[in-house]
């Protein structure tokens, strides 16, 4: 069944009828009526921190919880696997005294509505932009944007945090002096077999490519330790399919989407399609965003700010797009896109506008509605499903 895992199958079959539907429908229940994690901007606007709102799939209807957790500038969120922590990025200028952001750890209570707070770390660098974990729940990673490098540590089953395990330090600069002055690492990615960390550098034209040891959340560079995207394109985002094989990074300054086969077995990329964002003719400021895949991989969405819309994608069986529609993004500077847990929905987080934008979704066609249902958030940046 879908969204059922075999276990839970048999589990429910074995049980008496009258049983059974009732634990099929609780479970129906808990899909779609699921808690929203908010990370936000706290340095403008009047956010506080990371916000809770309860999600209906059956309307597409959000209800704000509350302050789940004060926390400075938490622009980036990622749930551990079995949703008991969370961990966010805190982009914040000076943390004990030094120049370096933060990574904070909760423990989600979903009764509440709020996380308590576990501990936090320095990222080792200045503004961290994204945070990750591995497939096991004992790694954690950051990408520092400002600082331009990447660090790695090991998560406690308690879910504590621990100081850098692996630190990499990047040089050098891109072709375009304004952007492109020093490194800039913005998103880390683990491999869908968690044997590799992905570090997309907006700053250097590349994706870092580590072997890791998700035991000890150990990283050391691969062989060859890069790949390299065209100059001056910028690698914001990547997300993989979910065969495995084929992973997609948004381009955040080309405003590009670059399909590349993955090989698991050598660690390495290659680029076999790039398709754009935005129209042929626009002459515009424009910055790609972020991309999100349905769980069956037949469609892919992705959003470009100052444009500001969405673009709708059918994915082949080899991985590869073809553009559907574009259409609204539902306000100003998209920051981030997901699809809730029945896939009936695509949320978008814009940031300028101050909402988060819903969408229904076609599961047959692909295609978006062209209205939206939006709802007030200060400086939203990621949207986080518990």
């Amino acid at each position: 069944m879908k969204g059922m895992d075999r276990r839970a199958f048999l589990r429910g079959a074995a049980m008496a009828p009258a049983a059974a539907q009732e634990w099929w429908s609780r479970q129906g229940r808990e899909a779609r009526q699921r808690l929203l994690l908010v990370g936000t901007q706290t340095v403008t606007g009047t956010s506080k921190g990371i916000y809770a709102w309860h999600w209906n799939a059956e309307n597409g209807d959000l209800r704000l919880a509350g302050l789940a957790a004060e926390s400075e500038n938490p622009t980036f969120l990622a749930l551990a696997p079995g949703g008991k922590y969370l961990y966010a990025s805190n982009e914040i200028a000076n943390f004990e005294g030094r120049k370096s952001g933060a990574v904070s750890a909760f423990a989600v209570d979903l009764e509440a509505s709020r996380l308590q707070p576990i501990n936090q770390v320095s990222s080792e660098g200045a503004g961290p932009a994204n945070v990750a974990v591995d497939h096991t729940g004992r790694s954690a990673f950051c990408a520092n944007y400002g600082g331009g490098s990447a660090t790695s540590f090991y998560l406690s089953p308690n879910g504590q945090i621990s100081d850098a395990v692996s630190h990499f330090q990047y040089h050098g600069h891109g072709p375009n002096p304004q952007r492109q002055e020093a490194p800039h690492a913005h998103r880390v990615t683990v491999s869908p077999d968690d044997r590799y960390l992905l570090v997309n550098d907006l700053g250097l034209d590349c994706i870092h490519i580590y072997h890791l040891d998700a035991e000890t959340a150990k990283l050391t560079p691969g062989e060859p330790a890069r790949w390299n995207a065209s100059p001056s394109s910028g690698p914001r985002a990547l997300r993989f399919h979910p065969n495995g094989r084929v992973a997609y990074c948004v381009c955040e300054m080309a405003s590009t989407v670059d399909v590349l086969e993955w090989s698991p077995q050598h660690g390495t990329f290659r680029q076999v399609q790039s398709i754009s964002l935005i129209p042929a003719d626009y002459r515009g400021p424009t910055r790609g965003c972020d991309i999100v895949l349905d769980r069956a991989g037949h469609f892919a969405y992705a959003a470009n700010r100052d444009y500001d819309c969405l673009v709708s994608f059918s994915v082949d069986r080899n991985g590869q797009l073809t553009m559907l529609a574009r259409s609204s993004c539902g306000g100003k500077i998209p920051r981030h896109l997901a699809l809730d847990p029945t896939e009936k929905w695509l949320l978008v987080a814009n940031e300028d506008s101050d909402n988060i934008a819903v969408f229904a979704r076609d599961e047959k066609s692909g295609r978006l509605a062209e209205s939206d249902r939006t709802f007030p958030q200060s400086r939203p940046q990621c949207l986080v499903f518990a």
